[in-house]
């Protein structure tokens, strides 16, 4: 039995991953533990509980296999600098100190933490991965694909920002890259900066803003900020963007270019400018990564396509390339941002590395990325009367119908089941649910559950056997990364009126039968829910659709605004009592709001910040 650990930390969104010869066991992000949102700190809880689901101790790793090389990214660091000078310098004395303390000298502060877990802990295991190959192994090894073309496309990693790789069997190979600071991820989050949200997470906020405007200055983009190729290469035209050794995203004639002022977030209003600059980025970033997967196609000659890195959660754009057919497969990883590196560097260490043999499922080796911490009943109980909560014990078959009833009479309910989800996605394990056939269920979850902005989609969970029916979509998406259309059958033709409205204005039109999950422009990000991997929630999809004929719910993250989705009973309570929240339901353990004692209710609306 061999074990190898993978690790991701001190950047963003540190996590641990656990592979038995080769099979995935156990994945966990650092922040479900330590309820601080995208957190970069050494992933401690992550590492013990991937030790504790295996009942194994560190020493019992044959190796441990962090996701990046901090040299390279320190060269980088300096080059940059130095191609700068003087331009820079306050960005430059503020990186320092945590460099030449942490990050430059990284084995001994990865030796020194893993000590505190055991104290025999040996350096010699440790092993270290690029990047990008980390990236591209947790697609490749995760994926259902003998052989594939592998696209990463992130911010950056050591150098690189862009790569193509190419996977047969066991073996991954990197055989392209565009180098810092020409960047496709970086200039999506230069976007995100000017529209004020925050970088690194509000990313997805611009994907779903997009929709109520138009692209009006793409060509603005194209003509000024960007260089691309017939191949899908591309330059930045880096004198309108101040990362690489500013304190800011971009700098003052990027904002002259665009007309008006780096947005605030807490004082100004969207407009329809907004609107239109999230329109135009997302349209530009969905043109040039077409341009690369029909470059990639054309010249390698294969029939299968991984994605990984960060713009692989831009499931708009990932809806474009699965229907392009430029080819004929294509698989994302679920955990495509730095949390999946972990996943990754253990991965390619032991096929890669140690030329380990591959064992290739038909769906994929994710185990539907159910990947985190479970509880079974009487431990729920347990923990639920140290919270002071008011709760009913059912069978599963009672909790199924009871939960099914609910929902179809209109209640929004927080759903909490077996393994926690591995990736930013909650897919059935850690949900909110709630009825897609509401007309109000939208911005009422936006503004009562979650705390955030209205406009914001949410995604439809529907029985894999049911997705053609009500969306355009015939295939798997099983991590909510495509994005398909509403079947015309199932839309609700506008009336003059309403196809006048611009903006924001669009949101309260009904579009479908299922307006919950309808975006603005008859899309949905589509999850289908699959009997192999979450038989539960596959279960409630059932009796939901046999009780109102419809096999989709609302599937939301089991959060607020700017906190890390739940991971145990007592997130889930906390959440529960701090939201407008009509019902918890945990494994087979039941709990209505009305029953709860009042002094356990908190106010959750400005407890976190706007991510």
């Amino acid at each position: 039995m061999s074990y190898i650990l993978g690790i991701s930390a001190l950047y963003h969104d540190s996590a641990a991953a656990l592979i038995k010869d080769g099979e995935i066991v156990a994945a966990v992000q650092e922040e479900r533990f330590s309820r601080k949102k995208h957190d970069q700190s050494f992933p401690s809880n992550s590492i013990r509980f991937c030790l504790d689901f295996e009942s194994i101790s560190l020493d019992e790793l044959d190796s441990i296999v962090f996701y990046d090389k901090p040299f390279l990214k320190f060269e980088r660091l300096l080059e940059t600098y130095l191609a700068y000078a003087p331009k820079g310098l306050r960005s430059f004395i503020k990186a320092m100190p945590i460099w030449l303390r942490e990050k430059l000298f990284l084995k001994n502060l990865l030796t020194k933490e893993l000590k505190k877990i055991s104290k025999s802990f040996d350096a010699e295991t440790l092993r270290f991965s690029e990047h990008h190959f980390s990236h591209a192994a947790s697609a490749f090894y995760s994926s259902p694909f003998k052989d594939a073309v592998v696209l990463t496309l992130d911010g950056v990693g050591e150098w690189t920002t862009s790569s193509v790789a190419i996977g047969s069997t066991n073996k991954l190979n990197i055989i392209k890259e565009i180098h810092f600071p020409h960047s496709l991820g970086l200039l999506y989050s230069a976007f995100t900066f000017y529209l004020g949200f925050r970088v690194n997470s509000g990313e997805y906020k611009v994907m779903g803003l997009a929709p109520y405007g138009s692209p009006k200055y793409e060509k603005i983009i194209f003509d000024h900020l960007i260089d691309l190729k017939t191949d899908g290469s591309f330059r930045l035209n880096m004198s309108y963007f101040n990362y690489p050794v500013g304190l800011t995203m971009v700098n003052d004639k990027f904002v002259k270019l665009f007309g008006n002022p780096i947005r605030k977030p807490d004082t100004d209003n969207l407009e329809q400018f907004h609107m239109d600059i999230a329109a135009s980025v997302q349209s530009a970033v969905e043109k040039i990564v077409l341009k690369i997967i029909e470059s990639l196609s054309m010249e390698t000659k294969v029939s299968n396509l991984c994605l990984a890195g960060g713009v692989a959660l831009n499931c708009v754009a990932n809806g474009k390339i699965h229907r392009s057919g430029f080819f004929k497969k294509v698989w994302i990883q679920p955990a495509s941002g730095d949390a999946g590196g972990a996943l990754g560097a253990a991965q390619g260490y032991w096929f890669s590395e140690l030329n380990r043999p591959r064992k290739i499922n038909n769906l994929d080796s994710m185990k539907g990325s159910y990947l985190g911490p479970s509880y079974n009943d009487k431990d729920i109980q347990k923990r639920l009367n140290g919270t002071g909560a008011i709760f009913q014990n059912l069978s599963q078959n009672e909790m199924i119908k009871f939960t099914a009833d609910k929902l179809a009479n209109g209640a929004a309910i927080g759903w909490f089941q077996g393994r926690m989800e591995f990736g930013p996605r909650s897919l059935g394990s850690r949900s909110i649910l709630a009825d897609s056939r509401s007309s109000h269920m939208q911005r009422n979850l936006n503004l009562k559950v979650k705390y955030r902005e209205s406009f914001r989609p949410f995604a439809p969970a529907i029985l894999r056997e049911d997705v053609n029916d009500w969306f355009e979509l015939d295939d798997e998406s099983p991590y909510m990364l495509l994005v398909d259309s509403i079947k015309k059958s199932i839309r609700v033709e506008m009336s003059d009126s309403e196809n006048e409205l611009f903006g924001i204005d669009k949101l309260n039109v009904k579009r479908s039968k299922i307006p919950a999950v309808t975006h603005v422009d008859y899309s949905a990000r589509i999850q289908t829910v699959h009997r192999e991997t979450n038989k539960v929630f596959y279960s409630l999809l059932k009796e939901f659709k046999e009780l109102t004929n419809c096999p989709i719910l609302v599937n939301t993250s089991f959060n607020v605004r700017g906190e890390p989705i739940v991971c145990s009973p007592e997130d889930a309570f906390r959440c529960f009592m701090g939201t407008e929240l009509d019902y918890l339901v945990i494994g087979n353990i039941v709990l209505d709001k009305k029953q709860q004692d009042k002094n356990l209710l908190i106010s959750y609306k400005d407890k976190f910040k706007l991510d």
